[in-house]
């Protein structure tokens, strides 16, 4: 028999990608964020408050990160073509990267500012900003909200969720650091709250920047064991091998898996290749989420043949 070389495929559903789901989402929580920027800004400047300032700048970077969000989405649903194959569904994750630096950015400057601060004190004004930072505070929450669900599916949702979470934080500290200078004159607390909100952002955006290296760098999709995967193949009657078995991820929710599958050539005469393909879609399907699998089928002896070609 000769070299087998057909191919199973189950695609992603026609919904597009799991972002796309959370456009409206995205919108509501852009118009949340970009409104209370304004006004944390504005609150910053009238009582002095770095921690405001900070939140505020924070605000921006989630501004353009959901703008970006959105934009990718835009690029991600446009159809494939003859050189795109998977048409611009990467554009979710590059966004989410470059959502990870500026977050990054952000971080380290609030950081610098709030040593500044310390070398320089200035005099905040705590009921303003006490103002402030509670309704800083209610409409991150209400964005949060709106955001809990879709950062389960989707890295770039849960990039802006983790934003949000840290601005809810930050909103938090600001209160605290008001109530303290209102309290006690206790100047000190503002670049104490803003050096916090600073140490949040940092740590959560790393981990989404692994998360989304791990992607780019095309590893196996987190819940998906590949030692697993090809022991359930191998366990398929008449399947002998298994070799060039990838497994990663184009963007959330779309994780794609490719082998070569050999099969002893009396099983593929009995039951015929589609009928095998069709075992392997479901074995996969029953014990993995993945969306878009390729088998190529050979014979037994076909590995054999195609490494004498490489060479």
């Amino acid at each position: 028999m000769g070299a087998g070389h057909d191919h199973g495929h189950s695609h992603a559903p026609a919904g597009g990608t799991a972002t796309a789901a959370y456009v409206g989402t995205l919108r509501v929580a852009l118009s949340i964020t970009l409104t209370v920027m304004v006004v944390e800004i504005i609150g910053g400047v009238l009582a002095d408050s770095l921690a405001l300032v900070a939140d505020a700048a924070h605000m921006a970077t989630d501004a353009l990160g959901l703008g970006m969000a959105l934009l990718a989405i835009h690029f991600a649903n446009r159809p494939a073509t003859g050189n795109r194959t998977f048409g611009y569904a990467r554009a979710e994750i590059l966004a989410a990267l470059a959502n990870c630096l500026l977050l990054l950015g952000v971080g380290g400057y609030v950081l610098y500012e709030a040593i500044q601060r310390f070398v320089t004190p200035a005099g905040t004004e705590g009921g303003l900003t006490i103002v402030f930072g509670a309704i800083g505070l209610v409409a991150n929450m209400i964005s949060l909200t709106l955001l809990m669900r879709g950062q389960k599916e989707s890295l770039n949702v849960r990039g802006a969720f983790l934003e949000v979470a840290a601005d809810a934080l930050g909103s938090v500290a600001v209160l605290i650091s008001a109530v303290v200078i209102l309290t006690t004159g206790w100047q000190a607390a503002d670049p104490i709250a803003s050096l916090v909100i600073g140490l949040m952002i940092v740590p959560r955006t790393v981990k989404l920047l692994r998360e989304t290296l791990d992607v780019l760098l095309e590893s196996a999709p987190k819940d998906v064991d590949m030692t697993e995967v090809r022991t359930h193949i191998l366990a398929l009657d008449g399947v002998e091998d298994v070799h060039d078995l990838h497994a990663w991820t184009i963007t959330s929710g779309m994780p794609v898996l490719s082998a070569h599958v050999v099969v002893r050539s009396d099983v593929l005469s009995a039951i015929g290749h589609e009928k095998m393909l069709h075992e392997l879609q479901n074995c996969l399907g029953d014990h993995f989420d993945v969306e878009h699998c390729t088998f190529q089928l050979e014979p037994s002896g076909h590995a054999e043949h195609e490494a004498r070609l490489c060479h």
